[in-house]
């Protein structure tokens, strides 16, 4: 069973221990927000003290909470966290205001400092402090409950706390990623589901392998996940619930069914099911188990994927030839073509802001990841290199998560890159993984 407390459940009070927001005055005197560019800029100045151990023996979560934090922001491209060899003053106690001349001198923006204090019911107590160094303002302040071993979600919440304050704009770091783990040779390779936290760590596996797993994506309004598994027979889709562990599937179908994904709501899954030499898109209400076509061409439809509001949804279709992304209603109907690059275009997913379509382009020996607005301007490509597939987007769509196979023995890794293009970077795995899904938020 893989049971999380709530954020409800782990989020207390902000009045008590003096942790209190700031207030309207402080956030006015703040200092400007870290514009998110499109080009090259430069990464906020931030510097992130080890968590003061309120009891003995919490010295090391105290630390784990702050490194997690560190990489958060540093892998977000958006922060340059000052190396803590550099720190001048040493923090024992972060409830009192800072020497805010001495992180000056390092030229840190911002400060985060706090605490874990073990509590008498053995649950673990965070606080935290975010600092304006240059106006002596507190911006941010907020404590936390939680059993010990989620010390790690803390440090993710807090992370999201401290980019949403200093951006202005959600947070993803407090989410988790499905994804396709692949061992073994090439010619006896095991893919099994399995689901981390954003940032790789707190790896589980939800199959055990002696099924080949498939397309696995998250609902945006639930902890499940809808999967195609192919067994002795006929391809299944599934649905898995990520907290208690069970599933059950969503239908057997005649011949092939390709990429099911869940509408905004969570109620019905879109997918396309073959039909002789062509597909088409259906989509299935969840609950009467009704099923309602979508397209009706003797071309291959494919990939759906829904806006956030549910009203349209844009897919990959060869209608024109070659493989190109469309947009149509949600309820069916004519479809407008939206790519018109060179080459051909795939698996399209539609970011979470509703700004951008991501893809995969293919063409001159190359596999790209782009994106483009929702009516086909402003194509960008991301990254360009051998077989990169499978774009998913983070919560707050700044993000895209893919993954990029090298051929030959080697095995496929994934990777996330910044919507401008910038801050290229490999996930951790424990081994080959392939096919990402990007989670909510987790509630």
């Amino acid at each position: 069973m893989l049971f999380r407390p709530s954020r409800r459940q782990i989020i207390t009070g902000m009045a008590s221990a003096g942790l209190l927001m700031a207030g309207p005055r402080a956030f006015a005197q703040a200092p400007k927000r870290v514009v998110i560019p499109e080009g090259e800029f430069t990464p906020l100045p931030i510097a992130i003290t080890n968590f003061v151990a309120g009891t003995p023996g919490d010295a090391e979560v105290g630390v784990g909470v702050s490194q997690v934090i560190t990489n958060n922001l540093k892998r977000s491209g958006l922060f340059a966290p000052i190396d803590q060899a550099a720190f001048i003053e040493r923090i024992s106690n972060p409830d009192s205001p800072p020497q805010f001349q001495s992180w000056k001198q390092l030229g840190a923006q911002a400060l985060v400092l706090g605490r874990m204090t073990r509590q008498g019911d053995g649950r673990l107590k965070a606080e935290f402090r975010l600092w304006d160094v240059n106006q002596q303002q507190q911006l941010a302040g907020q404590q936390y409950f939680t059993s010990p071993e989620y010390w790690r979600r803390i440090a993710h919440i807090i992370s999201d706390q401290i980019y949403e304050r200093l951006t202005g704009e959600k947070g993803y770091f407090d989410s988790r990623v499905v994804f396709v783990d692949e061992t073994g040779s090439k010619e006896r390779r095991v893919k099994r589901l399995a689901l981390m936290d954003q940032d790789g760590a707190n790896v589980r596996y939800l199959t055990k392998g002696s099924d080949l797993v498939l397309t696995p994506r998250f609902s945006p309004s639930t902890q499940e996940i809808t999967y195609m598994e192919f067994g002795q027979g006929d391809p299944r889709v599934y649905l898995f619930n990520v907290e208690t562990g069970q599933r059950e599937i969503v239908g057997n179908f005649p011949g092939m069914s390709f990429s099911p994904r869940f509408s905004p709501d969570g109620q019905r899954i879109i997918m396309s099911l073959q039909q002789g030499g062509n597909s088409n898109l259906f989509v299935m209400d969840l609950r009467s188990k009704s099923m309602t076509r979508l397209t009706d061409t003797p071309a291959i439809d494919t990939s759906p994927s829904y806006s956030p509001d549910g009203s349209r949804i844009c897919f990959e279709s060869d209608r024109g030839g070659k493989p190109q992304i469309y947009v149509m209603s949600a309820n069916g109907g004519g479809a407008q073509r939206i790519s018109f690059g060179e080459g051909s275009y795939s698996t399209p997913v539609w970011s979470p802001r509703g700004d951008y379509i991501a893809f995969t382009k293919q063409g001159g020996g190359a596999f790209a990841i782009g994106i483009m607005k929702t009516d086909g301007s402003g194509e960008r490509i991301l990254t360009s290199g051998f077989h990169n597939e499978g774009p998913t987007f983070s919560p707050n769509g700044r993000v895209v998560m893919f993954f990029r196979d090298p051929g030959g023995n080697a095995g496929p890794s994934l990777y996330t890159v910044d919507i401008s293009g910038r801050n290229e970077l490999r996930v951790p795995t424990p081994g080959f993984a392939s096919d990402p899904a990007w989670s909510p938020l987790l509630s």
